[in-house]
Order: structure tokens, then C-alpha cells, then sequence
């Protein structure tokens, strides 16, 4: 944690931005804590898994009074199933958690999944959507430039190149697709630890030149002109941002039903497929019924991304930032 406060491009005037010198989050805990003690502050809001596990287990020695509330991105108990966190992170969930003011999480699912599996009291548990910029990513697509050659349908997948994103479900359903569909054509978004794997099955399959790995993309929604769907392939999911994005920009979304809040959410949803379980024949079903039903270049209102706009969002989280506060200043006056 650097001794100073270092200003951000981007962000609003009278913020104070604190940047940690460490590479990883647990090298910081002796800089955060020092610097939770010199600046004091009245509520502490974390966003990452680790990091919420490294405030709660600090929180004894911050300052008092300091309310800490944590956000939750994802379903616990599904990303605990994959096997790939430590043994150790059910327990941290389990004893930490409740610990917290409040844990905000995306969906009732994702609370609910708390609330069973964690023991995480119901009373701090609270909904909040992800803002999205709807308006943001609805004014840039036409300035877009082209990013599809070909006739397609185009496919539009995202999210880091690893197991849980199911990306190997979804070029095996490929597969299927092309039978039906020949030239159809694919962009994964994205970069992680199994690309070369998924590149490898690539080849396997056949399916080199119908398949465009395109690393990081910064802006996704340079891919969204031209894209006839968006599609979600995770074994297991929270709620994308990358999902919420692909309905402002009104894209057709094909999902695995990979999360409780997922099937909430697009269950029954006008031009959106959600396939019938976790396997890469219900995805190619789903995939065929969509292409079948899609106009070429048909987009969709989804009304349901509106709870999530950027100035709807922010708005509930300060309010519940702002009621907590002046409760703990009434609680301090008694």
C-alpha cells in the first residue's frame, strides 16, 4: 500500500484513490490494515471472494466503530463443487461471512445459496443488481466496426478460458450446430489457463476454421454488431456481466442453466433459449432452436436489464450505504 493517495483517470473529483503494492491479496493484509488505521473509515465495502475473506479476518483490528459490508459475484456452493478452491475456503465462507454487516449478493439465488449452505444470517443478506451502462453500450454498437466475415450464423461466447465456463461444452455442441447450420462460426472472448486445451479439442473436431479465439477484448460490444446470439456455456455461474451486457446490447442469449439466478432470470423470456441441463447435447438443442427462430440481425428489448442500469444500480447502493450510516450515527448518539 503506497504512503499516498494517487488520483485515477476516471474518477469523480473529492475520491481518494490508495493503490496496494502487492502482487497478491493476502501480501497486503499488513498495508491494508495500516491503512484502514490512518484513514478510519466508517464502512468498508470488498468485492472479491478473497479479498472479502481477508477484510473479515482483519476486521477485529480495525478501528471501531467500521461497518464492513462484502459483495458476493458468484454461487458459493456451485464454485466450491468444481473442485479447484481450497479445502479450507468452505470453512472460511462458513465462519467469516457472518461476520459482516451486510453481504450483498446479485440475485436471490446467490442468497438463498448463502443462507442454506453458510449459515449466513437472512438479516444481512441483501439484493442488489449489477450496474450495467445499458445506455453506454447501446449508443456505441453502431459506431462499432465490422468484426464478422462470412456469411454465419456468429456466436458470441465470453469469460475466462477455464473449466467452469464450459467452453468445451460449447464447441462440442458446435459440432451438432454445423450439421444444420455449415457455416457457422464462433468467438470465444477471452484468455485463461485452458486455451491450449480448448484449442487442442478445436482441432480435434474439426473445428479450426469455424472457431475464433480472440483473447481480452476490452470492449466487448465491438462484437455485438453483426453477432446473431450471445451464448453462456458455464457448468457454473453467478451472474455474468458479460450475460447482462449481450441483453442491453439486445443480442438472442442461449444459456446453460448454470446458476438458480441465471434460470430466474431468463426463464421464459422472450428471445432468450435456456437449455434443459448442463450437458453439450441440450446446448446444441437449445443453440438449433434459436438459429431456427432468429431473424438474421434481430435484436430483443429484454426488458429485464432495466433493474440493472448503471444510475438504477448505484442509486441502491448508496441508499443502502447511506441508511446504514445514519442508523450507526443514531445507534452512537444513544
Amino acid at each position: 500500500m503506497t504512503g499516498a493517495a494517487v488520483p485515477a483517470d476516471g474518477i469523480p473529483a473529492g475520491v481518494t484513490v490508495h493503490t496496494l503494492a502487492g502482487l497478491r491479496v493476502r501480501s497486503s493484509a499488513f498495508r491494508l490494515l495500516a491503512l484502514v488505521r490512518r484513514v478510519k473509515p466508517r464502512l468498508i465495502l470488498s468485492g472479491m471472494y478473497h479479498l472479502n475473506f481477508l477484510v473479515l479476518l482483519l476486521r477485529p483490528f480495525f478501528p471501531r466503530p467500521v461497518q464492513v459490508f462484502i459483495r458476493q459475484n458468484g454461487t458459493a456452493s456451485a464454485a466450491l463443487l468444481d473442485g479447484k478452491l481450497p479445502v479450507y475456503t468452505r470453512l472460511l465462507y462458513r465462519r467469516l461471512y457472518s461476520q459482516a454487516d451486510r453481504v450483498i449478493c446479485q440475485s436471490t439465488a446467490m442468497a438463498n445459496d448463502l443462507a442454506r449452505e453458510f449459515s449466513v444470517p437472512a438479516s444481512k443478506l441483501i439484493i442488489l443488481p449489477n450496474p450495467i451502462e445499458v445506455d453506454a453500450i447501446r449508443a456505441a454498437i453502431p459506431r462499432s466496426p465490422a468484426q464478422w466475415t462470412g456469411p454465419g450464423p456468429h456466436l458470441l461466447a465470453v469469460g475466462r478460458l477455464s473449466r467452469e465456463k464450459g467452453f468445451d461444452l460449447l464447441l462440442e455442441a458446435l459440432v451438432h450446430v454445423r450439421n444444420q447450420f455449415p457455416h457457422v462460426d464462433l468467438v470465444i472472448a477471452g484468455a485463461g489457463s485452458e486455451e491450449s486445451a480448448l484449442k487442442a479439442q478445436c482441432r480435434a473436431l474439426g473445428l479450426e476454421s469455424a472457431v475464433c479465439f480472440a483473447g481480452h477484448v476490452e470492449q466487448l460490444m465491438t462484437y455485438f454488431s453483426g453477432a446473431t446470439a450471445f451464448v453462456l456455456s458455464s457448468r457454473h455461474e453467478g451472474l455474468p456481466n458479460a450475460l447482462l451486457e449481450a441483453a442491453a446490447g439486445g443480442l438472442p442469449i442461449v444459456a446453460l442453466p448454470a446458476s438458480d439466478g441465471i434460470r430466474d432470470l431468463l426463464r421464459g423470456k422472450k428471445g432468450t433459449w435456456l437449455a434443459s441441463e448442463i450437458s453439450a447435447p441440450a446446448l446444441a438443442a437449445a443453440l438449433l432452436a434459436a438459429l431456427k427462430s432468429i431473424d438474421a440481425g434481430q435484436r430483443f428489448q429484454h426488458a429485464f436489464i432495466d433493474e440493472f442500469r448503471f444510475d438504477r444500480a448505484i442509486r441502491a447502493y448508496e441508499d443502502l450505504i447511506d441508511s446504514s450510516l445514519s442508523d450507526a450515527s443514531i445507534k452512537g448518539r444513544k
